[in-house]
């Protein structure tokens, strides 16, 4: 095991792209172990011990990108639609503001229904009734305007995850309508406001190799995200890839732990996907460096139907019995949820 990779990635933040590469390709358990109490060391010292929760509010599933491996792709004729109203919206945040929660994040589909008045209209009222709260949005692709518009209505955050930087792999993800060079050109918008940006990709997507990811990691260092949301790739059974094997876990979780060292100050969730490959993927997410999760605040009657991926958690149980459990788990795992809006250092006021 080569322990002098990790202690140089850990002192120095970088790698060559050989060294990332050799850490990716070892699967020996004992390097993604030390790895991950490198990882643990630089979290703590940033974060301590805190783990911050986002209300997940899943508003819409209507969606009119064609993605091939997403289960809302407008392709996908057996999808049950739903658009949550205004009210609903506001109302799941302030249930989720009596649970403790201080940020929300909109995450639904690319739905033109939700033009920039209604979106901005929606974000202005969950600041005013709780403007102690941060509100993180994702919802894809828009144009530099409309991130102004929202950004001016209160938005703090946006996720908007690059999927893989490699361009010929993106395309390959993606139908012809949609363009890697718009994706990045979002992604630079969006950090020129002033949002904190989120993005990430998927591990084990259909047609990656350790050379993406290692281009996924040169692509994290330079753009200097204040969130990185990574998880393993679940297929879908009303998708092209529905025969694809799943993402690994294992490799999930150590690039979770070289994320943390290429940008120790960062915002990392242990994802629902982690969760639903490995019945502990959330607290092994944790171990390996991560600082976040994000339990989800929709009405219980439409979880069911926002399937991104098949066999995703959580969706039967009410937002505070899922709030709880995770608790419970997240102070078994030797951390603690904690009230706060969890902003990225460099934003704290």
């Amino acid at each position: 095991m080569n322990i002098e990779t990790v202690d140089k990635l850990s002192e120095t933040g970088d790698l060559s792209d050989e060294e990332f590469l050799f850490l990716l390709s070892d699967d020996n358990p004992e390097l993604s172990e030390y790895l991950a109490k490198k990882a643990q060391k630089v979290r703590e010292k940033h974060y301590g011990k805190d783990v911050y929760i986002r209300g997940l509010i899943e508003f819409t599933n209507f969606c009119k990108n064609n993605c091939k491996y997403c289960g809302i792709r407008c392709g996908n004729k057996n999808a049950d639609r739903y658009r949550l109203g205004p009210e609903e919206i506001i109302s799941c945040g302030d249930m989720g503001y009596e649970l403790g929660f201080r940020t929300f994040v909109l995450q639904g589909g690319e739905d033109p229904y939700f033009t920039d008045d209604k979106m901005a209209d929606i974000v202005s009222a969950l600041k005013d009734r709780h403007p102690d709260c941060a509100v993180t949005l994702s919802i894809g692709e828009r144009s530099r305007e409309s991130y102004e518009r929202l950004f001016d209505a209160g938005a703090d955050r946006y996720l908007l995850r690059h999927e893989t930087a490699d361009k010929a792999h993106y395309e390959s993800l993606h139908p012809a309508d949609m363009s890697f060079d718009n994706r990045m050109r979002c992604l630079n918008d969006l950090r020129d406001i002033g949002y904190q940006v989120g993005c990430g990709m998927m591990i084990g997507s259909p047609g990656q190799r350790l050379e993406h990811l290692v281009r996924d990691l040169r692509f994290l260092r330079e753009f200097k995200p204040q969130m990185v949301g990574i998880g393993p790739f679940v297929p879908h059974h009303d998708t092209e890839y529905a025969h694809m094997p799943a993402g690994s876990v294992e490799l999930t979780l150590k690039l979770l732990s070289i994320i943390r060292l290429i940008l120790p100050e960062v915002l990392l969730p242990a994802t629902t996907a982690l969760g639903t490959l490995d019945p502990l993927g959330r607290e092994k997410g944790l171990a390996a460096g991560a600082n976040v999760i994000m339990p989800n605040l929709s009405p219980t009657e439409v979880r069911g139907k926002y399937l991104l991926y098949d066999n995703k958690i959580c969706t039967g149980e009410e937002a505070a019995e899922c709030i709880r459990c995770l608790t419970m788990r997240v102070k078994n795992a030797g951390y603690d949820i904690v009230e706060d809006r969890g902003d990225h250092l460099s934003f704290k006021k």
